[in-house]
């Protein structure tokens, strides 16, 4: 498959070539599609979400506090949780996912440092506490930012 190639699935797109108000023959005659009287039949009708005067309701909603776009969810994972891997084993962010220590990665795993490591491991993250990577140095292990 190419780019080329590629097309909508069909019956998904509807033309918008046929010409409204152009007689009953078209389907689309007299009123052409706006049905009868109303101001939604006008030309100039409002815009989409006015109620009429009323207070439209992405208005009446309240709105609080502000939501930054570039913010990263970063998954926090102790020291104790690594300690059910076996003495020079590889810990990565897939063997954490894999053994049920982390269930949904998201935008990163950070190792804490809560809690004590007793085997020597390689452990590839995200990010480290700086209690965390000194406990996983001081037992001979090494800590690899990804």
């Amino acid at each position: 498959m190419n780019l080329s190639e590629l097309k909508p699935a069909k019956g998904s797109k509807q033309s918008d070539n046929f010409r409204r108000g152009r007689g009953h023959g078209s389907g689309n005659g007299k009123t052409a599609g706006k049905g009868h009287k109303g101001q939604k039949a006008r030309s100039g009708a409002p815009r989409v979400g006015f109620e009429g005067g009323q207070m439209p309701l992405y208005r009446r909603i309240p709105k609080r506090g502000f939501t930054n776009r570039n913010s990263l969810e970063i998954v926090g994972i102790n020291v104790d949780a690594l300690d059910r891997f076996e003495d020079g084993a590889v810990v990565t962010v897939e063997t954490l996912v894999e053994t049920g220590i982390v269930k949904n990665p998201k935008d990163g795993v950070k190792i804490l440092g809560n809690g004590e490591l007793t085997k020597k491991l390689t452990v590839k993250a995200n990010a480290f506490s700086a209690g965390a990577a000194e406990k996983i140095q001081a037992l001979g292990g090494t800590v690899e930012v990804i």
